[in-house]
């Protein structure tokens, strides 16, 4: 197996493998869709929609995993085809957008076109670290802050001319940009070391942040990049790999390295906007109007920093509490500390699950219907876990299927 992942409504699981790629039902399991026409590194679905994109993993220039394919299964047909300069490393959709994730480019499409709208340049992204929000209105999407190296144009500036309130971008920061308005609209101050993973709420209000660490989860609100929750994976280091949040906004799943897969409970402050948790009252208001976009730097990243050279405002973006201004474009907004939610001891996990084998990659899914935990396996297994939503604790096993055919293995890819 190369690729497996859910759609956006955790209803359907695509895969790729050495041969093609297949579709399978979650509840009730079942394949409901197989191709056999080269191998497929990325597989991504659109919902439940017959659009697919596909991404190939061969040297063939059928399946370069330069060749970006949008297909329609239920006509059987090919929509379009884009070859890029490089390897794709990931496909993101959203009923209005279609993002390309290269090592040091993001690429926006209008879907419904095939338009392309915009290109973010990026620092070198070798793990495809971005996340796009499930929701075309907002649409957001996440990545994390370039970190100009000390030749580079986007350097700050001399120690003597730079405001000592105002430190240089940092690893775990992540900016949020809006697809609908191609600029970025704010910056999330998520961890001291390089981010590892990020995922958007289906609603687009959410973002959750992890770093190399892999200790704390931590998740904002967007667009104003207030830290509602923070939680701890556990004491020991892990990779992750993935962090999903239910559709309802309230529970949110977590993966990693480990047989542990953690499932932690949000009060639901955050995500309806029914007022501010603990976390986000400490910090002050957003500065951007969520709606109109109107503190947004239009171009994006790179427009942001030409703004700033021409304005001769400091370089460095301010992180403590930073909010980018409606009223001057490029500039910083308030320099305020947020010290009081560091001191704050992460929450634990409400529930857990433990895999029936260690040292897999897993991605995990919570159902949008039922108290249910889904997880799929590098090694091709579908695994479906009950929650107890009253007393947590840990979660009991329900179904195992297998996502591959007999006759196809189960390996991870490298």
């Amino acid at each position: 197996m190369l690729f497996a992942n859910f759609n956006q409504d955790f209803t359907c699981i695509s895969v790729g493998t050495k041969k093609g790629y297949s579709i399978t039902n979650c509840d009730p399991f079942g394949r409901v869709y197989t191709k056999n026409d080269g191998a497929r590194g990325i597989v991504e679905m659109l919902f439940c929609t017959s659009l697919i994109a596909l991404v190939g993993a061969a040297d063939q220039p059928s399946s370069s995993p330069r060749k970006l394919q949008i297909v329609n299964t239920k006509r059987q047909s090919m929509i379009c085809e884009l070859l890029f300069p490089s390897s794709i490393l990931a496909v993101k959709l959203n009923r209005k957008t279609l993002v390309i994730v290269l090592e040091t480019e993001i690429y926006i499409y209008d879907i419904s076109n095939m338009k392309l709208l915009h290109v973010i340049e990026t620092a070198k992204n070798p793990d495809a670290i971005v996340a796009l929000s499930p929701s075309s209105d907002p649409s957001y999407l996440a990545y994390p802050h370039p970190i100009p190296s000390p030749t580079s144009p986007l350097s700050a500036p001399p120690p003597s001319t730079r405001s000592p309130s105002s430190p240089p971008p940092q690893p775990g920061d992540a900016l949020i940009f809006d697809t609908r308005t191609l600029s970025v609209v704010n910056v999330v101050q998520a961890h001291k070391t390089p981010i590892a993973l990020l995922s958007i709420n289906s609603t687009g209000t959410m973002l959750a942040t992890c770093s190399t660490k892999g200790t704390v989860i931590r998740v904002f609100s967007l667009p104003g990049a207030e830290k509602l929750y923070q939680f701890r994976r556990g004491m020991q280091g892990a990779r992750i790999h993935s962090i999903t949040f239910n559709t309802m906004g309230s529970l949110m799943a977590v993966s990693s390295a480990t047989d542990t897969v953690h499932i932690f409970k949000l009060s639901g402050k955050g995500a309806n906007g029914n007022g501010p948790s603990k976390a986000s009252q400490s910090s002050p208001a957003p500065s951007v109007d969520s709606q109109s976009g109107g503190g947004a730097l239009e171009g994006g990243y790179e427009a942001f920093i030409d703004g700033k050279k021409k304005s001769g405002v400091s370089q460095s973006i301010k992180r403590r509490s930073m909010h980018l201004t409606r009223n001057i474009a490029g500039s910083v907004g308030g320099y305020l500390p947020n010290t009081l939610t560091e001191l704050w001891e992460p929450s634990r996990d409400f529930a857990y699950l433990k895999l029936p084998t260690s040292g897999v990659r897993c991605m995990v899914a919570l159902s949008g219907t039922m108290p249910q935990v889904m997880v799929i396996s590098s090694e091709g297994y579908f695994y479906s876990y009950n929650i107890d939503l009253e007393n947590g604790g840990e979660c009991s096993l329900m179904k195992q299927y297998s996502l591959l055919d007999s006759n196809e293995d189960g390996t991870s890819p490298e």
